[in-house]
C-alpha cells in the first residue's frame, strides 16, 4: 500500500485564473538599448567578454586556489584496485554495484583484480525493462495516450540508468558472471544506436497492445501479443550484446599460483562470489523538499514486472553523511547517487562549491537552495558511484573530503578516483544504499512508515533515465 502524493509547488499563481493574469509584457526596444548601453560601459563585462570568446568558460572561471589546495590524501582509504569504464553508456548505477561486489569477490577468489561482468546485467535489464513497459502500457490502456504518466512510459523507455533495488531485482533472477565469460560488445560500450532500435520496437508494440484493447481485445489476447513482442526484444538484444550464458566453464590463476576452474550457473556463481548481504541494504536519500523519517517510492521506477518496489528512506544530509562516513571507517564502500555536473573539475577530479567562480565571472547571482533547485529543475540525480575513502578532521571527527570511485576510465581524476569536498556533498549528493545495521533506531522505525508515493517523473526517480 502507498500513499499518493502530488508534489507541493510554491506557485504564487495557482490561485488566480489564467484569464485574470496581465498579458505578457513584451520586451521593448528601449529596454534592449539599455541592456547595451550598460553592459559597453560595464569593463569587467568587456574583459569577461573578450576572455570567454577565446576561450572555454570553465578554463577562464576555474577556481585555481582550490584546485591547487586539494590533495588526493585521505585519512581512511580502502581501494586497491583499478577502475572500470562505463565507456558511451549510461550503466552507472550497475558499474557502481558490481565495483562494490567485486571486492569480496577478488579477496574470494584470491586475486589483485576482478570485474563481474556489466554487459550481462545489462543485458537483462534492458530485457525486464522492456517487458516492464508493456506491462505498464497494458495496465493504463485505459488512458489518454496523451495522459502525463503515458508520455512518461512512453518517453524513454529503454534507457541506461537506474537504481540500486532495480539491480538487485535483476540479479536475483538471473545472477552474475565474470566479464571474461561475457565481455563486452560495441552496443554495450555504446548504447545509442542499440537504445534507439528498442525505442522504435517497443514504441511500436506499445501502439499494438493499445489498439488490441481498444478495439474490445481482452488483456490475455494483448499479453499474447506482448510475448511476440518480447521474442523480438530477446532477438535484437543478442545481436547487440551477444547470447547470455545458461551455465559457463571459467578458470583463472590466484594469488598462489594455484589454477581454478568451476562450472556453474549465473545465480550459482553470484551466490558463491558475492559475499556482500546486499538484501539487507536500504536506500536513503536526502530530499529536502519532503518530510525527513518517512519512506517514499516512485510510480513505475522498476524493471521487473511484479519486483519489490523501490523504497526511499528520507533523512537530513548530516545523518546521510554520518552513515557513509561510518561504512568507510569500517572499510565498506557505499554506493551513492548524485548530481554529478555540478562544480565539478573534471580533469583533477575535484568538486567543490566554488571550484569554477560563474556568479563573479558573469556578475549575476545564481541563488537557489537545494530544495528549490529539485523544485525548479535545476537538479536531479544524475550519476551512481562508489565511495572509497574519507578525510576525517582529527579535531573535530567530521569529514573534510571524499574519496570517489568513478566508472569513466583512469584519464581524469587520480587515475579515475575523484575528490568530493564536503561542501558539495551537502549540496548535490542525494543517495546511498547502506545495510540497516548502519541506521539509528529512529530510521529503522521510520523504515515501517507507508511510503508516499512519487509522480513517475519526479527528481528522485530520475538516475533510472537517462544518466551520464
Amino acid at each position: 500500500m502507498f500513499i499518493h502524493l502530488t508534489t507541493k509547488l510554491t506557485r504564487r499563481a495557482s490561485t488566480v485564473r489564467r484569464s485574470n493574469i496581465a498579458t505578457m509584457n513584451s520586451l521593448s526596444i528601449d529596454q534592449i538599448n539599455s541592456f547595451r548601453e550598460e553592459f559597453s560601459k560595464d569593463k569587467a563585462a568587456k574583459i569577461a567578454q573578450n576572455a570567454v570568446m577565446s576561450c572555454t568558460i570553465t578554463d577562464v572561471a576555474l577556481n585555481r586556489d582550490i584546485v591547487a589546495q586539494t590533495t588526493h590524501s585521505f585519512s581512511n582509504q580502502i581501494d586497491e584496485w583499478s577502475v572500470t569504464n562505463q565507456k558511451s553508456s549510461g550503466r552507472c548505477w550497475l558499474f557502481a554495484m558490481l565495483n562494490l561486489f567485486r571486492v569480496g569477490a577478488a579477496k574470494k577468489l584470491k586475486v589483485k583484480d576482478f570485474e563481474f561482468s556489466q554487459a550481462h546485467i545489462h543485458f537483462f535489464d534492458k530485457l525486464e525493462r522492456a517487458n516492464h513497459m508493456l506491462e505498464a502500457i497494458i495496465e493504463t490502456a485505459d488512458r489518454d495516450v496523451d495522459d502525463r504518466t503515458v508520455k512518461w512510459i512512453l518517453g524513454d523507455p529503454i534507457c541506461d540508468g537506474g537504481q540500486w533495488p532495480m539491480a538487485i531485482n535483476i540479479i536475483r533472477r538471473h545472477g552474475l558472471v565474470p566479464k571474461d565469460v561475457f565481455p563486452e560488445s560495441q552496443s554495450s560500450s555504446a548504447t545509442l544506436q542499440m537504445n534507439a532500435r528498442l525505442k522504435d520496437l517497443l514504441r511500436s508494440s506499445a501502439c499494438e497492445l493499445r489498439n488490441i484493447l481498444e478495439q474490445g481485445g481482452s488483456v490475455e489476447a494483448a499479453r499474447k501479443h506482448k510475448e511476440a513482442c518480447m521474442k523480438d526484444v530477446w532477438r535484437v538484444l543478442c545481436i547487440h550484446l551477444g547470447t547470455p550464458p545458461t551455465k559457463f566453464d571459467w578458470s583463472w590463476t590466484d594469488k598462489d599460483k594455484k589454477h581454478q576452474a568451476v562450472s556453474m550457473t549465473p545465480v550459482e556463481f553470484m551466490n558463491e562470489y558475492v559475499t556482500l548481504d546486499y538484501e539487507d541494504y536500504v536506500c536513503v536519500v536526502h530530499d529536502p523538499r519532503n518530510p525527513y523519517m518517512q519512506t517514499y517510492t516512485v510510480d513505475y521506477l522498476q524493471s521487473v514486472a511484479g519486483g519489490p518496489k523501490l523504497i526511499y528512506l528520507n533523512v537530513e544530509v548530516e545523518m546521510m553523511k554520518e552513515i557513509t562516513r561510518r561504512q568507510l571507517l569500517d572499510g565498506l564502500p557505499v554506493w551513492m547517487g548524485c548530481d554529478v555536473g555540478k562544480q565539478l573539475h573534471r580533469p583533477t577530479g575535484i568538486w567543490h562549491l566554488d571550484i569554477f567562480e560563474y556568479e563573479n565571472l558573469y556578475g549575476c547571482q545564481f541563488g537557489m537552495n537545494k530544495r528549490d533547485r529539485l523544485l525548479y529543475s535545476q537538479t536531479l540525480m544524475t550519476h551512481a558511484m562508489m565511495f572509497t575513502g574519507v578525510d576525517v578532521d582529527p579535531e573535530s571527527g567530521k569529514a573534510k573530503k571524499w574519496r570517489v570511485e568513478n566508472s569513466w576510465g583512469d584519464a581524469n581524476g587520480k587515475k579515475g578516483f575523484y575528490c568530493m569536498h564536503d561542501n558539495w556533498f551537502n549540496e548535490h549528493m542525494f543517495e546511498i544504499a547502506t545495510p540497516r545495521s548502519y541506521l539509528s533506531e529512529e530510521m529503522v522505525k521510520a523504515l515501517d512508515t507507508t511510503p508516499i508515493m512519487l509522480p513517475a517523473w519526479d527528481p528522485m526517480g530520475s538516475l533510472a533515465q537517462d544518466t551520464v
